[in-house]
């Protein structure tokens, strides 16, 4: 079965630490762009980071707290959030691009950014 779940979120302190985790299964995570999308309330869906063949993305509002991984021999993808904001309170989906194949969408973990 071709699908993303993704883990790790939760309640965290403001500058606080989280990773979150994407487990891939159906593909191999070396041959697709992944990329960690968030969503808050009320607002439009936006991208946090993407990793593509060996090159990182980041969004502005991360860089520098955020990074993105990959593990090829587990088929996962992980974004490690550290200095953890507020604003950063969102849901975090993690999706896959791969060549020829629709795209996957995972059900998405919640990131609570409160003291």
């Amino acid at each position: 079965q071709v699908q993303l779940v993704e883990s790790g979120g939760g309640l965290v302190q403001p500058g606080g630490s989280l990773k979150l985790s994407c487990q891939a299964s159906g593909f191999a995570v070396r041959n697709a762009t992944m990329i960690w999308y968030r969503q808050a309330p009320g607002k439009e869906r936006e991208v946090v980071a993407s990793f593509g063949g060996r090159t990182a993305y980041y969004a502005d509002s991360v860089t520098g707290r955020f990074a993105i991984s990959r593990d090829n021999s587990k088929n996962m993808v992980y974004l490690r959030m550290n200095s953890l904001k507020p604003e950063d309170t969102a849901m975090y989906y993690c999706h896959a691009r791969r060549p020829d194949q629709p795209f996957l969408w995972g059900q998405g973990t919640q990131v609570t950014v409160s003291s």
